[in-house]
């Protein structure tokens, strides 16, 4: 695999070796062995997967402690904008963001670390995604950052009225009024 650096240290892009021939193609999806040496150590416990449709955001969401999670995401069907926000008080890139398209073609993946609020909008007329997460998800420790937050200034790429949120979503807070935010100085792994 190849690990693509990002602008925010630790969230990085993995692109997978692929093996094509007329037949097809294959390429290994994951190695705990190759990422624990290439990104970093932890070992995922959970795998997810949602099917959405065109113009769906879905996030930007978090775990709190003793929840936090480290997500490894890709799209399987269709293609989404996935974005990784670091959310960590006092880190030189709070605030900032990592957007990135991850497609079918592209066989691209995205590994947000904790600490980080994820999301991402489906760009194509139907796209299923999959989740590889770190620590088991708790629904007490649920968090959330606004999606279209006026300080972030994602460009979701979705035109605002084709935006289609979760009820959950659309009562999320902007980062300035977050209820938590994760400590830069605090040890998550």
């Amino acid at each position: 695999m190849e690990v693509i650096k990002t602008d925010i240290d630790g969230v990085v892009i993995i692109e997978p070796r692929m093996f094509k021939d007329d037949r097809g193609y294959f390429y290994e999806s994951f190695s705990q062995r190759e990422f624990e040496e290439n990104v970093c150590r932890t070992t995922f416990v959970q795998d997810n997967q949602s099917k959405s449709s065109y113009g769906v955001v879905r996030g930007l969401h978090f775990q709190k402690p003793p929840y936090t999670q480290s997500k490894l995401v890709r799209c399987i069907k269709g293609a989404v904008l996935d974005v990784a926000v670091d959310i960590r008080k006092g880190s030189p890139t709070f605030g900032k963001y990592v957007a990135v398209e991850l497609t079918e073609e592209n066989h691209r993946q995205l590994f947000v670390p904790r600490g980080f609020a994820h999301g991402f909008a489906v760009l194509s007329e139907e796209a299923v995604f999959q989740y590889k997460c770190d620590n088991y998800y708790n629904k007490e420790s649920e968090g959330s950052i606004a999606w279209n937050d006026s300080t972030l200034n994602v460009d979701w790429r979705i035109p605002a009225g084709k935006v289609v949120l979760s009820e959950k979503d659309k009562l999320s807070k902007e980062l300035a009024d977050a209820d938590f935010l994760f400590d830069y100085n605090e040890k998550l792994y």
